[in-house]
This record gives C-alpha cells, structure tokens and sequence, in this order.
C-alpha cells in the first residue's frame, strides 16, 4: 500500500492515508482516463493492485486459522474478552509465556516483554525512565498495538479500568497511554494464566459525591 501510494504521489495523485481508502479509491483512479496516468504507471499499480487482494485473501485465511486455534485453546479463550486482547495476541501470549510460574510476578513477566519503564533509585527516590524494549518484540507490538487501538474507543466506556485509561490519556501522550495499558494487560494476562482465573472486568467508576 506504501509503494502504491508512492507510485501515485509521483504523478500527483495523492490518496489519504489508510488501506480501506487506497483499497476503495484505487480502482477508480485506475479506471479514470482523464487524471494523466501514464499507461505504463497504470499497468503496474493495476499488478500491484492484484497483489494487495492476493494478499488480503491470504490475511483473511491466517485471520480464520488464528481464530480457531484461539477457540480451540482454553487459555487463550480466557485472555480474549480482557480489553484490546483478540485472538492472535492471546495465541501469542499463551504461545510465547509458557509455564507463567517462571516469572514472580506480572511486572516481571510484563518486564521480560520491555514493556515495564527502567527504574532510577537516587536519595530514597524511585524514578522511572523509558520502558527498556527487551524481549518479544513481536508480542509487544501485538499488545501496544491493540491498547492503542482501543484508546481511540475508551471516551465511550464507563467501567474504571477504561476510566483510568481515558485520564492517563488526557494527561500524557497518546503512545505513553498506550503502553501503559499494555503493561497493565500484561499484568493481567500472567495473572490470569498463573492462576487459572477468569477476566473480571472492572465495574463502573465510582465518583464520589
């Protein structure tokens, strides 16, 4: 989609960014005679148009694979309603954790992922620096990814969890927030897998009076 878009900029077509746009506004610039696209130019984005669906089509069949292995695995049924968690992140935690009694603790387990910021002791004073990036990058991606995702949807929940969430967001920036909650989901996850548990999510924010 990045070439695409490249490629379209070099003839001054330029296309918001996003896939569902470039996947719902390419084949009319194809099809339009009159934007000066070289015939050339529109031969090749038209291949690589038939590349992207050949794509999507196998995204499609991976999406359905993972999910099936997801409702087919115990553990990764219990992750998938805790917030921002869906089937391939809960494949992934299940996969990659193991026996979850190996860490002590949810932030050690969410530490081993880099997702836990360095801390800084000096005069009595813990302070905490930049989340250290180490480990499983790939699921660390998943759960940041997917916290941010669910950032853009959190003014539309009530409960505490994503009250916490929403004032985390209004004070610091959008990706701090994010990894913030995806070090909280961590936590829950590990905790969720090395007891056994089911997610109960929080209640209602209490306000008081």
């Amino acid at each position: 989609m990045n070439q695409i878009g490249g490629l379209l900029g070099e003839f001054g077509l330029v296309v918001l960014k996003g896939v569902a746009r470039l996947r719902r506004e390419l084949p009319g610039i194809l099809e339009d005679a009159e934007n000066g696209l070289p015939d050339l130019a529109r031969e090749v984005l038209a291949g690589l148009l038939h590349q992207f669906h050949g794509f999507d089509a196998r995204v499609t069949v991976y999406d359905r694979q993972i999910r099936a292995l997801a409702e087919a695995s115990e553990p990764a049924r219990r992750l998938m309603p805790v917030e921002s968690i869906g089937p391939q992140t809960a494949t992934a935690l299940v996969a990659s954790m193991g026996d979850p009694h190996v860490f002590d603790s949810g932030r050690s387990y969410a530490a081993s992922l880099g997702i836990t910021p360095r801390q800084h002791s000096s005069g009595g004073k813990d302070r905490l620096g930049q989340v250290t990036r180490r480990g499983d990058a790939y699921l660390r991606t998943l759960l940041v990814h997917g916290a941010r995702a669910y950032l853009r949807v959190v003014d539309k929940k009530a409960d505490a969890k994503s009250a916490w969430a929403r004032r985390l967001k209004e004070r610091r920036q959008v990706n701090v927030a994010a990894v913030a909650l995806a070090a909280k989901n961590a936590h829950i996850a590990w905790a969720m897998l090395a007891h056994g548990t089911e997610y109960r999510p929080a209640g209602p924010e209490v306000v008081a009076a």
